[in-house]
């Protein structure tokens, strides 16, 4: 093949040249998720799988981290007579727990604290056992009721207050359950308090 004699095809030439051998290294930085320059410019690829917690880009950006997981759940294994500490605070307490992903949820004081940002999602489940009085149960964000659950069928020997929602929490935020009215004195066994990170903000 003949060398072009016009000088510009020729710069043409030997760019398409070049270009047709760097591509495959392209390629592989792309797959290797790695910075790719063109012509003093970088380009950043994104991670195809990225890892639950983002680093803040709106790009879509990620850096790879475990400390993005955060989930809890905790049941009620016994059914004895609430403490005195669950009388005067009225918390309602869990003594088993099932799952605590990040560690969040105290165990002695049954509340969860959020490590950051985020959006969470609980679910909560309190049983009564032969009790004739109607309960109510909330979730509580930092001292305030944000949803609450009814139990008041006298003609049952269990029935449970049960809801769940989500809720936006900045980081050192507490949740947990509060019994704001009726009592649990005849036990709560087989109840259950559930949270998880849906997504960071």
């Amino acid at each position: 093949m003949p060398w072009p004699s016009n000088p510009s095809l020729l710069h043409l030439f030997i760019g398409l040249l070049f270009l047709v051998l760097w591509a495959p290294s392209v390629v592989r930085c792309q797959n290797d998720t790695e910075p790719i320059v063109l012509e003093g410019k970088c380009l950043v690829v994104c991670d195809s799988t990225p890892s639950a917690e983002p680093s803040g880009n709106a790009l879509g950006m990620s850096v790879r981290s475990g400390t993005g997981r955060v989930a809890f759940s905790a049941i009620r294994n016994t059914n004895h007579e609430p403490s005195e500490m669950s009388n005067r605070t009225m918390t309602i307490y869990f003594d088993q727990i099932l799952v605590n992903v990040g560690s969040h949820f105290d165990p002695a004081r049954s509340i969860f604290v959020a490590p950051r940002k985020g959006v969470y999602s609980f679910s909560f489940h309190v049983v009564k056992v032969y009790n004739r009085q109607t309960i109510q149960v909330s979730l509580v964000l930092n001292g305030w009721p944000v949803i609450s659950a009814f139990a008041g069928d006298q003609d049952v020997t269990r029935e449970a207050a049960t809801n769940a929602g989500l809720v936006m929490m900045e980081r050192g935020d507490k949740a947990y359950l509060k019994l704001e009215r009726g009592n649990l004195m005849g036990g709560w066994k087989y109840s259950t308090f559930s949270g998880f990170l849906v997504f960071p903000l």
